[in-house]
């Protein structure tokens, strides 16, 4: 069985990410959403809302795929996380080549402390290269419409952190 692994905070989860995890199931047999917790980011969402939002969101994809999709929160380092869930494979996903330079040296160091585990670079689609979860918590923050950003369930989560509206 062929495990994948695809990290990140997802704080929140947008419609990239969800563009992500579709196209990474036709690369595996079951496909880890590694939820991490970085105590220095600061999340706007706790731990249990993000395992939630990723939940909600891929339980359509897992079933239209046929592939199994698990949110796996963890706190270590990312190599350390993929042998836990026994993954064979990294999905990172890449919106720019700004994005690249920091990736590869995260793959050189992953494969010095276990060469077993590829990386898969996955090119956002492009109507989705320019969000990041940074920029949609701004766009909230100032009372923005983020529906074209992020899954419909999770519009009026990001309205209520921020006392906003919800379309």
């Amino acid at each position: 069985m062929r495990i994948g692994l695809y990290p990140g905070t997802f704080d929140p989860i947008t419609l990239g990410h969800l563009d992500i995890i579709r196209r990474a199931c036709s690369l595996v047999d079951r496909l880890v959403i590694g939820i991490a917790i970085n105590r220095d980011k600061g999340p706007l969402f706790d731990l249990e809302e993000r395992v939630a939002m990723v939940e909600a969101e891929c339980r359509s994809i897992s079933a239209d795929c046929g592939v199994e999709i698990v949110a796996h929160p963890f706190e270590n380092l990312l190599i350390h996380c993929a042998a836990d869930v026994n993954a064979s494979v990294i999905v990172r996903g890449l919106r720019a080549v700004s994005d690249f330079e920091y990736e590869f040296q995260m793959v050189c160091m992953n494969r010095e402390m276990n060469d077993d585990v590829e990386t898969v670079f996955l090119m956002a689609d492009a109507s989705h290269q320019a969000i990041a979860s940074r920029l949609v918590k701004e766009i909230a923050r100032l009372d923005g419409d983020v529906s074209r950003f992020v899954p419909a369930a999770v519009v009026p989560m990001l309205a209520r952190k921020f006392g906003g509206r919800a379309d």
